[in-house]
């Protein structure tokens, strides 16, 4: 199939990137199909140095805990820890022992070493406490919340105290009981204490919008975003531990949903700061709808990049990672009628091609769906290209 796509690939570069774009996004997305690959997050890294070198991004967020990744940023900003205590503690999904996030970390703390406050680079994570199997307890986020506000308001604006907090949370493994995913009752979060705790988590997040004049006056800027930060995830999860103890049919696209949605607010507030290079499964950034198959069937949810897309529109832009092979996990050279098939005949190793006009140079021609022998790796959908802005092609993924 000739597309003449081969006039519009580049190198993988932030100048190229930016020529694909109308305007420089608030929010640039960079997926991945797969996890674990110490070359992607390279290519991730590599990005994002020129996109602060040359584009004014200070910013880099990841598919990580949002609360774990406050020691990261605390460390790449003010030197608070050690590389070593950060990489163990402040990255979810294993992510942590990977050489390249290691390598990007000890970069950032060495960018902003001397550097004025107003131009440091920041850290975030941007997936909510929220593991495969499980959640975490509330108890970090709404405590630190109440905390938060308790140092700055009447007491009797409170709707509750820290003593009445914690005997409610309980043992915290009771909410991270990994059983509860396949089995519902086997979860705490539609308990009479997550009920209540439910109704003080809104309570307190909106006394926080309701004192906001006086409470950004009287904090600075990191606390201010901190406590919105806990406000958000204290809220999501017991949500979340509320839609873990469903018995209904849609229960899993329910839970798949609620995670995109935190990281979607995760990511919105993140924007407020600076422009963002977000770095995720191409499943959490896509703007159509996301589909996976689990125990209970096939579910589909609107992911994080989707719901952003609807906010910010041209304030946010998409970048698919695709790949040729990954030979270690029997992902070998793909069929030539597939997208991947057609870029793999590309030359040279990385590319970056515009997405738009692959689809309009494939018209009503549809390539064949991918299928894959490895199940960690997610081939592009080809009925999605028309909705990506740009397809990062890897050749070939050496093992880690």
């Amino acid at each position: 199939m000739d597309t003449g796509i081969e006039d519009t690939a580049h190198n993988v570069e932030a100048g190229a990137v930016m020529g694909l774009l109308a305007a420089r996004p608030r929010l640039l997305a960079l997926g991945e199909p797969t996890h674990g690959e110490d070359m992607l997050l390279d290519l991730r890294n590599e990005l994002f140095r020129q996109l602060v070198e040359q584009e004014g991004y200070r910013v880099i967020a990841i598919e990580s805990d949002c609360l774990m990744g406050l020691a990261v940023d605390d460390y790449v900003t003010y030197g608070t820890g050690s590389l070593d205590d950060v990489m163990e503690h402040g990255f979810s999904h294993g992510f942590g022992a990977s050489a390249a996030n290691r390598d990007l970390v000890r970069w950032m703390r060495a960018h902003n070493d001397g550097r004025p406050a107003s131009d440091r680079l920041r850290f975030a994570g941007f997936d909510g406490p929220l593991e495969i199997t499980g959640a975490a307890s509330p108890r970090q986020a709404l405590t630190a919340l109440h905390g938060y506000l308790a140092a700055r308001v009447d007491a009797d604006l409170l709707p509750c105290t820290a003593d009445t907090l914690d005997r409610l949370f309980g043992a915290d493994d009771r909410w991270a009981e990994p059983a509860a995913m396949m089995d519902p009752a086997r979860s705490v979060g539609r308990s009479a204490e997550a009920g209540e705790l439910r109704l003080l988590a809104d309570d307190l997040a909106a006394l926080l919008d309701a004192q906001a004049p006086h409470l950004a006056a009287a904090s600075s800027r990191d606390e201010w975003d901190r406590a919105g930060l806990y406000g958000r995830t204290a809220v999501g999860l017991l949500r979340y531990h509320y839609w873990m103890a469903d018995t209904s049919p849609g229960r899993m696209a329910r839970l798949v949903g609620l995670r995109d949605a935190m990281m979607a607010d995760n990511l919105l507030a993140a924007a407020e700061q600076s422009p963002v290079l977000v770095h995720a499964h191409n499943a959490h950034l896509q703007r159509d709808k996301s589909s996976m198959r689990t125990w209970q069937g096939p579910v589909e949810w609107w992911s994080a990049g989707a719901l952003v897309s609807t906010r910010l529109g041209e304030g946010y832009a998409f970048l698919a990672t695709a790949l040729g092979t990954i030979r270690h996990q029997q992902v070998d050279t793909p069929p030539p009628d597939t997208v991947e098939g057609l870029l793999y005949a590309l030359p040279g190793d990385r590319r970056l091609v515009d997405a738009p006009r692959l689809a309009a140079a494939l018209g009503d021609t549809r390539p064949a769906p991918r299928v894959p022998a490895y199940f960690g790796y997610a081939p592009l959908d080809p009925a999605h290209v028309g909705g990506i802005d740009g397809i990062v092609f890897v050749k070939d993924v050496p093992r880690s």
